[in-house]
């Protein structure tokens, strides 16, 4: 085969290949067309469904409302009416009573004239008699037309114009949300959810993060913040298990929310932090996050460690303090190279802490610079980040070498930065915690 030939056949081949990437980025591009379509088709329906419901059910209640406010005002008519009309008719009855009486009085006045003379006396005495009992000089009262009522009804007819302008404005259609998840971080056993308006437009007073586990056994999406952060670490996830999370906002002066955001899946493959069980004076909770101070009888201070060394550099490692005890200069809270089985403190070698007064010891000894005391509500940041003292062979941390640690610890509005220099190459950690006294308790995440 000439050299032509065999040029020509590669050239075929990479026209071959060239051609099936294309029609697969091609298909691609129309997979995602259809599930753009599909997003707009469906939530145009379920817009459409929306609206439908909710007027329908504002008529239903408009409806019975007017009609309530009818039979009200009806009632009251009827009220007045019985009221008014009742002594009225007393009233005619007694008139026509008085009528029946002079009728009959009539009647005999004009039988005594006609009588004869023999009768006549014993007939006009009798009228006579008849008249003076009747009282003929006494008349009863008729109420004058101003001193009865006369029902009517006022009706405000602008009503009508503020129903018109209310129903005017109630609702809207947007095409898109005005905020949407930005980014879905990993964390131990949590997701950092960021978010962000898109809407440059909209004025946001609050945000609401939801979330639930994907699939159909998901469930309903549930709250997992409330507030005006742009983001929130969800804690309490499970390792390799996909989440959908969304968001929403609230503008200034509004009671109502926004449409959500479109739902995005996340996820983390990181182990959640955990206390190591077993430790005596500590009392864990369920998830083993959750560590209480409970025995502060013993001499010594027992360290409490993680139960492996689950914090790796380029993390964030935060404690979070819900219940506080007495304050003593052996209280620390932070990471070490190892779980030191047997030490007092994490005031010691190979170890950074902070004390519950602020005090910030490396490798045992205390820094000139100090944080916030620690309280109740305190939360404490630790960031790391590698830096090489000495070039490591091949780059392999697990060969050893001289390393140290860039350290940022936090606390409250307040950090401070150094370099901690350990024995050996690191790239996870244990992270601990000891208090003197009981009462202590501590979240960490």
């Amino acid at each position: 085969m000439s050299v032509e030939v065999d040029l020509l056949l590669q050239e075929a081949k990479e026209s071959i290949e060239a051609a099936q990437n294309y029609r697969s980025e091609l298909q691609q591009r129309l997979n995602g067309l259809n599930q753009a379509r599909k997003q707009v088709r469906g939530s145009s329906g379920q817009a459409r469904e929306a609206l439908r419901r909710h007027f329908t059910e504002l008529q239903a209640a408009a409806s019975r409302l007017l009609a309530e406010r009818l039979a009200t005002l009806l009632a009251e008519v009827d009220t007045i009416e019985a009221d008014s009309v009742n002594p009225l008719d007393d009233c005619q009855s007694l008139i026509e009573h008085g009528v029946g009486q002079a009728d009959e009085l009539l009647r005999e006045g004009e039988a005594a004239l006609r009588c004869g003379l023999g009768e006549k006396e014993d007939k006009l005495g009798s009228f006579t008699k008849k008249a003076m009992h009747i009282h003929l000089d006494s008349l009863p009262e008729v109420p004058a037309l101003v001193d009865v009522p006369c029902v009517s009804a006022q009706l405000d007819d602008s009503l009508l114009g503020l129903l018109r302008d209310r129903v005017s404005r109630l609702g809207s259609v947007s095409s898109h949300p005005p905020v949407q998840i930005d980014e879905l971080q990993e964390r131990p056993g949590s997701v950092l959810a960021r978010w962000c308006k898109v809407d440059e437009d909209f004025a946001a007073a609050d945000y609401r993060l939801q979330y639930r586990r994907s699939g159909s056994g998901g469930g309903q999406f549930e709250d997992a913040y409330i507030g005006r952060d742009c983001e929130f670490l969800v804690l309490h996830l499970d390792p390799h298990i996909d989440y959908q999370f969304r968001v929403c906002a609230r503008g200034e002066g509004r009671t109502e929310w926004s449409p959500w955001s479109i739902p995005q899946t996340g996820y983390t493959t990181l182990t959640p932090h955990e206390w190591c069980p077993g430790t005596d004076g500590y009392i864990l909770s369920s998830r083993r996050n959750i560590a209480l101070r409970s025995d502060s009888s013993q001499a010594r201070c027992p360290v409490l460690y993680s139960n492996a060394p689950t914090y790796f550099c380029g993390q964030t490692l935060t404690f979070k303090i819900s219940a506080a005890g007495q304050m003593d200069r052996g209280d620390s809270l932070g990471v070490c190279v190892d779980s030191g089985k047997g030490a007092k403190s994490l005031q010691r070698d190979q170890a950074v802490c902070i004390s519950t007064n602020g005090a910030v010891f490396v490798n045992g000894k205390e820094m000139t610079n100090q944080l916030p005391a620690v309280t109740v509500g305190s939360t404490l940041t630790f960031d790391m980040e590698v830096v090489n003292l000495f070039p490591v062979s091949n780059n392999n941390l697990s060969e050893g070498g001289n390393f140290k640690l860039r350290v940022t610890i936090g606390s409250g509005n307040r950090e401070v930065v150094f370099d901690w220099l350990v024995d050996q190459a690191v790239d996870c950690l244990f992270f601990g915690c000891s208090f003197v006294h009981s009462g202590w308790k501590v979240l960490v995440f």
